[in-house]
């Protein structure tokens, strides 16, 4: 069931209700993405409890709307889990979703009963290059528009297929062809707060019981991950070997086994 839910400052977010009754289980999807590239993951976890999705702002059918701060979209989905009579919930995030997620448990702890990270850092401040110059650069090369999904997923799907199948779930298809869902420019806006600021404060405030999965091919600066769960009470780190940002892609058997586990 798809739905929409105004958030405390007036943006319309797409909401996607996945299947499942009982405990809630809020899925937060990384940069780029939206709330249907968890529908495999999805599908399992409804024998586990409630499973919700969100677009978030920018991204699939939400509103495309500032502000593009980690605390604003952590409220986004505070208002998500309110407003559906969700909360407290298990919420896993994965890459830019994981973020949110860590924050939303900080400063919502009354809302968070549980954590899941997939491979994501709170410190890229401070690294050598300039990464967000890069990402812009990428994403510009990008041939929009798409002339085919098929396209879609040989763009982004070198080395790693998992990426092209997950990113030909985040375009839509206009007269002239295939686009993304989500605006350059909005993206970069966001990560840009990333190489600005750091959430240790957040990892710091964390209470809940987390359970955080790094790739072996990770985003995260090395050994950063287990720094996150080393400073947070009830925390597990897990490194999967063999898999590339997209864990629950690249591994998913792996990967739903830790987080069925978890719950």
């Amino acid at each position: 069931m798809r739905r929409s839910v105004r958030t405390s400052d007036g943006t319309y977010l797409a909401v996607v209700e996945f299947g499942g009754t009982g405990r809630p289980i809020l899925l937060l999807h990384g940069l780029m993405g939206r709330a249907t590239t968890w529908w495999p993951v999805a599908r399992r976890l409804a024998a586990h409890g409630r499973v919700l999705g969100l677009d978030a702002r920018g991204h699939g059918r939400s509103q495309a709307a500032g502000p593009w701060t980690t605390d604003r979209m952590a409220r986004d989905a505070a208002d998500v889990l309110e407003q559906a009579g969700a909360g407290p919930a298990v919420v896993v995030g994965h890459s830019m979703g994981g973020l949110h997620a860590t924050a939303l448990a900080a400063h919502r702890p009354d809302l968070v009963s549980g954590l899941v990270v997939e491979d994501m850092g709170v410190d890229f401040t401070g690294l050598p290059g300039t990464p967000l110059d890069d990402a812009r650069a990428w994403f510009a090369a990008v041939p929009q528009p798409f002339a085919s999904l098929a396209q879609v997923r040989e763009c982004f799907g070198h080395p790693r297929p998992e990426l092209g199948l997950y990113m030909a779930e985040c375009v839509e298809e206009r007269s002239d062809g295939f686009h993304l869902l989500t605006r350059i420019d909005h993206a970069v806006s966001i990560a840009g707060e990333w190489v600005r600021e750091n959430r240790w404060a957040d990892v710091d405030a964390v209470r809940c019981p987390a359970l955080l999965i790094e790739a072996e091919e990770s985003v995260a600066p090395a050994g950063q991950m287990a720094a996150m769960a080393a400073r947070m009470p009830r925390a597990e780190h897990v490194r999967l070997p063999g898999t590339g940002h997209l864990v629950h892609g690249a591994d998913p058997q792996r990967y739903l086994r830790l987080v069925e586990r978890f719950l």
